[in-house]
């Protein structure tokens, strides 16, 4: 008897774990392309992700930081120069124009909010010169922070197992419908799948603060703080119930609008514009550029005494 023959493809074989794979980096591979960077005699190299088809490209800062020129290769193998339109270090992310002629294919942006720990997460990018190398995994967890080159915290990252490489960074972290949910940022060298993504959301804000200023504004207070435990007892007393920690002021910086408010070290923040500060992480997140400029009413406890004051955030320096 003879043996019946062999599919003409794969395809039929295919699992749903590999046909999801398979379909979203059809959907995103063919918006990521390289990024290739001239620094006076040198240069670098990453990735980066086409978002509309008229030449809108998320990378990385440190990818473009300091470019005289950068040149983008997408996958068809068609390459345009490429310029950049603002970048912050504080979030490792920049934005491209592609000076290209012609629709570019473009990515889905997603969103990052409703990620959960465990769900499939694809990397498509450039490692190592290795052009849409695609690498799968999952969310290993989100809202990790790690500090940026600025300083700055980079809030909500996504941590992945997707294997991550140099010339990764810019890249897309895709989900299973094939829609960006990150931009590869990092990867900490010697550990074992221990990568990171900045989040959709955040590189969404920071998108829209470049289109608009050129630059991501971000309100100030003057103050460096610590997270603490706060009882329950004075936590009611504020009129903060449930709440259990907040941002105990290390230090206030003479002449910003901190102090300008009667702030001084050792004050604990429980509020800030009707929003709870549960750490410095929860107010650097509400310090927006939004808030530059505009009062806003602040709770704090003063050696278990609750207190109001009155905040008139200032625009941070760039940097």
């Amino acid at each position: 008897m003879l043996d019946a023959p062999l599919p003409l493809s794969d395809d039929p074989l295919l699992d749903a774990y590999s046909r999801a794979v398979t379909e979203a980096v059809a959907r995103v591979g063919p918006a990521v392309v390289h990024v290739a960077v001239r620094r006076g005699k040198g240069g670098g190299t990453g990735s980066g992700v086409v978002i509309s088809p008229d030449g809108l490209v998320l990378t990385n800062s440190h990818v473009v930081a300091g470019a005289e020129a950068v040149e983008a290769t997408a996958p068809d193998g068609r390459r345009f120069a490429a310029r950049v339109l603002g970048e912050d270090r504080a979030t490792d992310l920049a934005v491209l124009r592609a000076e290209a002629h012609g629709a570019l294919a473009a990515a889905e942006l997603g969103s990052s909010a409703g990620l959960r720990p465990g769900q499939l997460a694809i990397a498509i990018g450039n490692p190592l010169g290795f052009a849409n190398t695609v690498t799968a995994g999952v969310v290993s967890a989100v809202g990790r922070a790690l500090p940026s080159r600025s300083g700055w915290p980079i809030e909500d990252l996504i941590q992945t197992d997707a294997a991550l490489n140099p010339g990764n960074s810019g890249g897309a972290l895709a989900d299973s419908a094939g829609r960006v949910i990150g931009i590869a940022t990092a990867v900490i060298a010697g550990a074992q799948g221990l990568c990171f993504a900045v989040a959709a959301d955040t590189a969404r804000l920071v998108l829209g603060e470049v289109l608009r200023f050129g630059r991501v504004r971000r309100a100030v207070i003057g103050l460096a703080a610590e997270r603490v435990d706060v009882p329950p007892a004075l936590m009611r007393a504020a009129g903060r119930d449930g709440q259990g920690q907040g941002a105990r002021i290390a230090t206030v910086t003479p002449g910003g609008p901190a102090e300008a408010a009667g702030l001084v070290a050792g004050d604990v923040i429980l509020a800030i514009g009707e929003a709870p500060v549960t750490g410095p992480d929860a107010l650097l997140r509400w310090l927006g550029g939004e808030r530059v400029g505009v009062p806003a009413r602040l709770v704090y406890l003063r050696r278990g005494e609750p207190r109001e004051a009155t905040v008139t955030p200032a625009e941070r320096a760039a940097g």
